[in-house]
């Protein structure tokens, strides 16, 4: 398994390294990408992208997420921890508030309003899978940094770390992790979540800068007897970060659905009076049988962020991979 994961990235990063492959345009005369020619790479993967039917409904999905996430303490109509509708909750015949006037999606068990902690709930989910993507980038990039640029031992030591924490199951390894700490909160979370990514980020980075070091601009740049450091930070770094931004977006939808299972799973923040939809889709597990929607609403939502990540990523990616234009 390890091995798989290890050279699916070093094959995205191969490929990403390579820029745009040679076309033959309309006039029959030969040019980079044919009606793309004369162009740099991001505006031809622009001008793909915004022709492209899957990542348009991957954007939508995506901006629907960040705007009800931002507006949900000026739009919950009610506090998402106050119990207003505790007099209709019946707990020996499991029986919750149901949708009725100010309250669209009824109460949970508690007699909370439901639609409320949905949207705060989105608030949370946004801030764990952003901020875990964001550590786990910035720990990859030092690590690929260093192989990439040194080589050598220090890519041998940097790469075996890597290799044994890829050859770990990513949820395995994240439940292993927020285990650790005798405190549960979001915190651990996130922390849990971007160890995780720290690999896959590392190794994609690590693979590309190797292929961006052979390229001719940066021989010649050897050749004047430009210094590493320059070398690396003004020519290598700067070509080889396209695919690991691209990646990133896919590793906000695995931080998504591995933040919600950590949070079911109870090794997220104790006190539910700030909403989770993981946590929310734990705490119903109870009332599965006779109260399925609470678990549908959280678990739904989800479903769709996490859908929506992965569809911009793949759209991202097919648009920058020359093999895979269409």
């Amino acid at each position: 398994m390890a091995s798989s994961r290890a050279t699916k990235i070093d094959r995205l990063a191969s490929v990403a390294a390579r820029g745009p492959e040679f076309e033959v345009g309309p006039d029959g005369q030969g040019s980079p990408n044919g009606h793309d020619a004369g162009v740099s790479l991001a505006v031809s993967a622009w001008r793909r992208l915004r022709r492209n039917p899957v990542f348009i409904v991957g954007a939508v999905m995506i901006g629907l997420f960040v705007l009800l996430a931002v507006l949900a303490p000026f739009i919950a109509p009610h506090d998402p921890a106050l119990r207003l509708l505790e007099d209709q909750v019946s707990r020996a015949n499991n029986e919750i508030p149901p949708p009725q006037d100010g309250y669209p999606l009824g109460g949970d068990q508690y007699g909370r309003d439901l639609f409320s902690r949905m949207l705060l709930g989105s608030q949370q989910t946004l801030l764990v899978a952003a901020l875990a993507t964001v550590i786990g980038l910035g720990g990859g990039l030092v690590l690929g940094t260093l192989a990439g640029a040194f080589g050598g031992w220090v890519d041998s030591v940097v790469m075996r770390i890597v290799d044994v924490l890829l050859s770990i199951p990513s949820l395995l390894l994240a439940v292993s992790i927020g285990a650790l700490f005798a405190e549960q909160s979001q915190f651990t979370v996130i922390l849990a979540v971007a160890i995780v990514q720290i690999p896959i980020f590392a190794r994609l980075l690590r693979g590309t800068m190797l292929s961006v070091r052979e390229s001719d601009h940066v021989l010649a740049a050897k050749a004047l007897g430009v210094k590493r450091r320059a070398i690396v930070f003004r020519h290598i770094l700067p070509n080889s970060l396209g695919p690991v931004i691209v990646q990133s977006t896919l590793v906000l939808a695995i931080a998504v659905l591995d933040a919600a299972a950590l949070s079911f799973l109870g090794l997220g923040a104790a006190d539910d009076s700030t909403p989770e939809w993981g946590q929310m889709l734990g705490n119903a597990q109870d009332f599965f049988d006779s109260q399925p929607h609470l678990a549908f609403w959280p678990a739904g939502c989800i479903i769709v962020v996490a859908l929506g990540f992965t569809l911009v990523g793949e759209s991202m990616r097919e648009a920058l991979d020359p093999r895979q234009r269409r």
